[in-house]
């Protein structure tokens, strides 16, 4: 199915599981389909000429994500040195094309971005950044994060995930997240982050304090992030702490309007910002290599 002259979505099928990726537009996971149901959301009438814009699957945030400011000005960072440089909000990934290559087993893909002149400007740095996706079995994905220091430099990043989960809004106020021990904020209209209070276990979607919220985790996630939809017969997990991983920093609550039918629960690395307010900014130093792992499991729920 053609995006474009350029652009082909490639199908990753398990049983009856099927991923489905356009690779030339940000490494972009479309679709996830489950027993013939839609798990991440994609739009009917997509947009392809501004795919950053598209509201589904799961838009790759790095190297920064969120939004970043200098002196009030939304998609500028300033370095250590003082230099200001553009990039724009969540990074430039979710923009740029990614090389694809499947799994010999056929159940996975990894999607590759490496620098170029386009990533230098505003980001000066050698990198690799790896998004894979493997199908585990036909209800369970398992997604990871790598990125390599390919320079000579320190290279800061906090990259992230942007899922789009199918959920008709009318059945919000039924729908239930439930998080592993956090403390919530928010981005503020200056750019800082809100005072962190203590969240909740146990919320529902329809909840206005959970809109555009950061749920930062306050110690080892034990406990998957758990999202139980009565209306679709669905319990997700989402689980955080797999081997190897990296520690994640946040998970980020977001939806667009009231009709939307998805409700987006975003893994983090760090908080918007942190390349200057330092909450979540990783480091690698050249040569190092990093790995941010998840697994999503999709069952019924009776």
């Amino acid at each position: 199915m053609p995006l474009s002259p350029q652009q082909d979505i490639l199908e990753i099928a398990q049983d009856t599981s099927v991923l489905r990726f356009a690779p030339q537009a940000g490494g972009r996971l479309m679709s996830w389909i489950v027993d013939g149901e839609s798990v991440i959301h994609w739009p009917e009438h997509a947009d392809w000429s501004q795919p950053a814009r598209i509201r589904g699957g799961n838009p790759l945030l790095f190297p920064f994500l969120g939004r970043h400011r200098v002196d009030g000005k939304i998609g500028f960072w300033r370095d250590a040195q003082g230099t200001v440089r553009e990039l724009p909000m969540h990074g430039f990934a979710r923009d740029l094309p990614f090389e694809a290559h499947a799994d010999v087993h056929g159940a996975g893909l990894r999607l590759v971005l490496t620098d170029s002149a386009a990533t230098r400007t505003g980001y000066p740095f050698g990198f690799r950044f790896e998004a894979a996706y493997s199908l585990a079995d036909a209800h369970t994905l398992d997604v990871t994060f790598t990125t390599t220091n390919t320079g000579d430099t320190r290279l800061p990043y906090y990259a992230g995930h942007h899922f789009y989960f199918t959920l008709p809004h009318t059945q919000r106020g039924e729908t239930v997240l439930t998080l592993p021990p956090t403390q919530r904020c928010f981005q503020q209209s200056d750019g800082s982050i809100s005072t962190p209070e203590p969240g909740d276990a146990r919320y529902t979607l329809d909840e206005a304090r959970i809109l555009d919220r950061f749920h930062c985790l306050t110690g080892t996630p034990d406990q998957p992030v758990q999202l139980t939809a009565p209306g679709l017969n669905r319990l997700i997990t989402i689980d955080l702490q797999r081997p190897g991983s990296v520690p994640w920093y946040a998970v980020t609550t977001w939806t667009e309007a009231p009709e939307s039918d998805f409700y987006c629960i975003e893994p983090w690395l760090g908080l918007p910002d942190a390349i200057h307010n330092g909450q979540g900014l990783r480091w690698l130093e050249p040569g190092q290599t990093e790995v941010a792992s998840l697994r999503i499991g999709v069952s019924k729920l009776r």
